[in-house]
């Protein structure tokens, strides 16, 4: 397990813009889906992504590659999208899991972006609200 760091170009803001965000989520999502790795949590910020994930029998590295290439081919751009490399630590135990996940899905609220870790969209701690019809 990985606790994974990696920045936009520039630190260009390119994610709040929502559906660039979404586009994103899909890749990460795509890619898990595929088997190359399990994803434990995830916040995209405007300027960076944050994940945490295991990656399966690929390295941390290739998993990287394959969620920022992966982007960055969807997203077509002529621009640079990603600063080059990432930064990784080893989670050692699903206590430190935990304990990492619950720091990753607070980083929206500390940055003022949402009062709350399941309101924010693009994270997945995300969880869409309920309404219910009201009667007249």
């Amino acid at each position: 397990m990985s606790f994974v760091t990696t920045a936009t170009h520039d630190r260009r803001p390119i994610f709040e813009t929502s559906r660039l965000a979404e586009l994103f989520i899909d890749t990460l999502l795509h890619y898990r889906t595929l088997g190359h790795y399990k994803l434990h949590a995830y916040v995209v910020m405007p300027d960076h992504v944050q994940l945490l994930l295991t990656p399966q029998s690929i390295t941390l590295e290739q998993a990287v590659d394959l969620i920022k290439n992966g982007f960055a081919y969807r997203l077509d751009s002529d621009l640079p999208v990603w600063q080059h490399g990432f930064t990784g630590y080893s989670v050692a135990n699903l206590h430190d899991l935990e304990l990492v996940r619950a720091h990753l899905h607070q980083i929206p609220v500390r940055a003022n972006l949402t009062s709350s870790a399941e309101l924010y969209p693009h994270s997945s701690a995300y969880r869409r609200p309920i309404f219910t019809a009201v009667s007249a």
